[in-house]
């Protein structure tokens, strides 16, 4: 087995030019998949609550939820370096209750890092807050997804050059508040290159180029689960939503016309049909 994915090996990563390789899980199957293929970090994000819930964005996901998931994934996980998402409602009301979110998922979830969306003072200070009693922040910029309503929908963010200042300058406030490092989402290619030299810590890219020191997509994105709506900027290594659909049709086939189960399969079957 690989040696473990510590926070001590982003640094290690972006000195030595590695690629970072992020994905998303939400439960302990999928993660053990993740953990054995060698994937370095894996994000219990809040994209749960689009993915796994349904809904049409990340903003009613809670506390509890992601706690759970975060948990389950733990439990999947041997190697990779696991990082939970901070939901919407518990940020904005208080950096006690901000606090204690984190709390939780490092003490609940089994989380061994916290992710923070967003720049303002009130989210850096957050992060040094977090950061100087013991609990390791990653950052996002860019598109910000709990951000959704502020920033007018799902959008190309830092496209001009007084946007693409504020990316970068929010990068480089997040990393002199402690994070350890920073997701640049949906932003375009030449400013991820300018913020990924600038930084001391790495940057983990989606729909950011290949620019970036590492790179996130979401689990159902890049399998091909999500037949409704997908990134443009996602690649998709399979096509599951088909496989897993015969599979299904063909289980309901045979179970209808009697072919499943047979007298040949399962534990109790019989030796003489008569």
């Amino acid at each position: 087995m690989k040696d473990a994915f510590t926070i001590r090996s982003f640094a290690e990563r972006k000195k030595a030019g590695r690629k970072i390789v992020t994905i998303t899980a939400y439960d302990a199957t999928f993660a053990r998949l993740c953990d054995e293929a060698g994937v370095d970090v894996v994000l219990v994000g809040d994209s749960l609550g689009m993915v796994i819930q349904g809904l049409p964005n990340t903003l009613a996901v809670t506390l509890d939820q992601m706690v759970y998931h975060t948990r389950l994934v733990s439990r999947g996980l041997s190697r990779a370096f696991l990082v939970m998402d901070l939901p919407f409602p518990s940020v904005p009301v208080s950096r006690e209750q901000a606090t204690a979110a984190a709390v939780r998922a490092l003490a609940e979830g089994g989380a061994q890092a916290v992710k923070l969306e967003g720049h303002t003072p009130y989210v850096l200070d957050l992060v040094s807050h977090l950061v100087s009693h013991g609990i390791p922040v990653m950052g996002h910029v860019g598109l910000v997804p709990q951000s959704v309503h502020q920033m007018g929908g799902f959008r190309i963010q830092g496209k001009t050059r007084e946007a693409g200042e504020r990316v970068l300058e929010g990068a480089r406030r997040l990393e002199e508040a402690g994070a350890f490092a920073v997701v640049l989402e949906a932003i375009p290619h030449p400013l991820a290159g300018e913020i990924t030299a600038a930084l001391g810590i790495p940057t983990i890219g989606i729909g950011a180029g290949p620019r970036c020191d590492g790179q996130v997509l979401v689990s159902y994105d890049l399998l091909g689960l999500n037949e409704a709506y997908c990134p443009r900027f996602v690649k998709k290594y399979a096509n599951l939503s088909v496989t897993v659909k015969k599979a299904l049709g063909d289980y309901a086939d045979e179970v209808r016309g009697g072919v499943f189960p047979s007298f040949e399969e399962g534990p109790g079957r019989r030796t003489d049909p008569s």
